[in-house]
């Protein structure tokens, strides 16, 4: 079934069925401006928008593992777009789209071979932080980019602005007045429905009310920028348009960082539906499902699309049981393609960018940086820098995510490289603590015990082996050294080598080394290695509570002669 995972749908029933057209028809009419609204964002002709909601949203439906995840056009993807492209083709133009649609193809691909070859953990190479920034910064660009449309000033030069800041007189277009009049109405209005009435489909109340006004009050013919004339009909099947293979080339990368970001994206959606729906989901299909959607997307002419969480939310709260609801969905769409877009010529553009500005809104969160600052400074740098990159990137907003990514790598190595190593002594409660912590007394006056809480690698050894020798060098008296290994959970053939050389250099000192709780994946390891032997069985213990007892009734420079002995089993 995984490669044809809508056999698997459950018989609808005629009440299922109906819920699901409900549903579909709450999320297809506020899909319909939004589509519009984000090929825009995109830098996309308006249509495309439209097409991106049609055949990839049921591709995305049956292929994927989340049946209430509603597939389409999404902001941030689309601004990744916008970013991806400027640097390569003028906006707007036909090699403008041939990018998109390419980049699509691209990002699709990626996605579908990571799911199929079972490869959806490396989606996690996105931290939570590097997406707290990049979202931020995200928001951010796209609240910025929209206001010129919801003024109406479009094109107008910085200088100008600079101008009417100083309190100057500035001549600004003739339709700016009654742009920024629409405009600023339609985000008044947005906020009160999503304030008063939440789950009222406002996007769609809004645009009927800006077209209906449109229309009577002539808006175009009084200057104001309108959506014009779409072509009506059915997007054409195509291959993707020619380019050049410097222009391959250069997608690449955009492409998979688009393919990681938009996955991320869809990944908390789909965790969201499962928790509400107490559904499993599998990261792998849902991989493959928003590949092929992406894959569908561009050859539908269009540009890549994800996994929208207001929509998929609105499925669920309109009462979505299954796939089913994005069938009626996209209904609407192709009812819109074949019978609305003479309507829609006059839809203004001012009121499309309060539709992305407003939803845009409930992505800032910039209060992320000072929580994560309180639990994890290095989570909150890592947050920060890839805000910052995003920001003064642009337009190339893939570099803040690599930023992030290479930023989070080497902050999860410098941890990793610097281990917590303690010496540990007899608590009042029985369990071994922190000496230095809790104030404790040595176990015995020549004994020093070490815990280690992390894994034994070519990253750790050199920290534990210096821990030991400089504390050994420090304190003569030392003559057994007790290593509990009940924090080292994993072990590499450098854990091995290092552990091999402190045995052989404490004994040419006369120290002897000791283990206990000692866990079987590491156990196992050792004694493949030969060490555990040459360490020697009286020397290793199954328990922390064995060795105190052990090296406590021992004298301070005699081995103990009686230990529980380390036999078959191993914690």
């Amino acid at each position: 079934m995984r490669w044809l995972p809508f056999l698997a749908w459950p018989r609808p029933s005629a009440g299922s069925l109906a819920r699901d057209a409900w549903a579909g028809l709450s999320v297809g009419l506020i899909l319909i401006p939004q589509a519009i609204a984000y090929a825009t964002l995109a830098g996309m002709p308006p249509e495309t928008g439209l097409y991106a909601a049609l055949l990839p949203a049921i591709v995305g439906a049956l292929w994927g593992s989340s049946q209430l995840l509603a597939v389409g056009p999404v902001a941030l993807t689309s601004l990744l777009v916008f970013g991806s492209l400027s640097p390569m083709a003028a906006h707007g133009s036909g090699q403008w789209v041939a990018l998109g649609v390419w980049l699509a193809v691209y990002a699709g691909v990626f996605q579908f071979l990571l799911g199929a070859f079972r490869l959806g953990r490396v989606a996690d190479l996105v931290s939570q932080p590097v997406i707290h920034g990049f979202i931020n910064a995200a928001a951010l660009i796209i609240i910025v980019s929209q206001l010129p449309d919801l003024f109406g000033v479009r094109g107008v030069p910085v200088s100008r602005w600079l101008e009417l800041a100083a309190g100057n007189t500035v001549p600004l277009p003739p339709g700016a007045a009654i742009a920024s009049a629409f405009g600023i109405a339609a985000v008044v209005l947005l906020v009160l429905f999503k304030r008063l009435l939440p789950r009222f489909p406002g996007i769609l109340a809004v645009s009927v009310l800006a077209i209906a006004a449109s229309w009577q009050l002539g808006y175009e013919a009084l200057g104001g920028a309108v959506i014009g004339h779409l072509p009506s009909g059915l997007p054409a099947l195509s291959l993707p348009p020619s380019i050049t293979f410097e222009q391959h080339q250069a997608l690449w990368p955009a492409a998979f960082i688009l393919a990681l970001v938009s996955f991320t994206e869809a990944m908390s959606s789909c965790r969201t539906l499962a928790r509400k729906q107490q559904k499993p989901w599998d990261e792998n299909q849902e991989l493959i499902g928003q590949g092929l959607a992406k894959i569908a997307s561009g050859i539908s002419g269009s540009f890549p699309v994800s996994g929208s969480f207001s929509r998929s939310a609105l499925n669920l709260y309109a009462g979505a049981t299954s796939a089913w609801s994005t069938l009626f969905s996209t209904a609407c769409v192709l009812l819109a393609l074949l019978f609305l877009l003479d309507v829609v010529y006059y839809l203004p553009r001012s009121a499309l960018a309060a539709m992305i500005i407003v939803p845009t809104f409930s992505l800032l969160d910039l209060g992320v940086f000072k929580r994560l600052m309180v639990m994890s400074r290095d989570d909150a740098m890592v947050a920060a820098v890839t805000f910052a990159v995003t920001l003064f990137s642009m337009p190339y907003l893939h570099w803040g995510v690599f930023a992030g990514i290479g930023l989070a790598m080497t902050s999860f190595l410098y941890r990793r490289s610097h281990p917590r190593i303690i010496e540990v002594s007899l608590h009042q409660d029985g369990t071994l603590r922190d000496r230095q912590r809790f104030e404790l007394p040595r176990l015995a006056d020549d004994v020093l015990a070490v815990r280690m809480d992390s894994a034994l690698n070519f990253l750790t050894a050199g920290p534990l082996d210096r821990f030991v020798s400089s504390f050994c060098t420090r304190d003569p008296s030392v003559g057994r050294v007790l290593l509990c290994a009940s924090g080292i959970n994993d072990i590499d053939a450098s854990g091995v080598e290092a552990l091999e050389a402190m045995r052989t250099t404490l004994e040419a000192k006369g120290v002897a080394l000791h283990m206990s709780a000692v866990k079987k994946q590491v156990s196992d390891v050792l004694e493949r290695a030969g060490l555990l032997a040459r360490i020697g069985a009286e020397r290793i213990f199954v328990t922390d509570a064995a060795a105190v007892g052990a090296l406590r009734s021992a004298s301070s420079k005699a081995e103990p002669e009686h230990t529980e002995v380390a036999g078959q089993a191993h914690r």
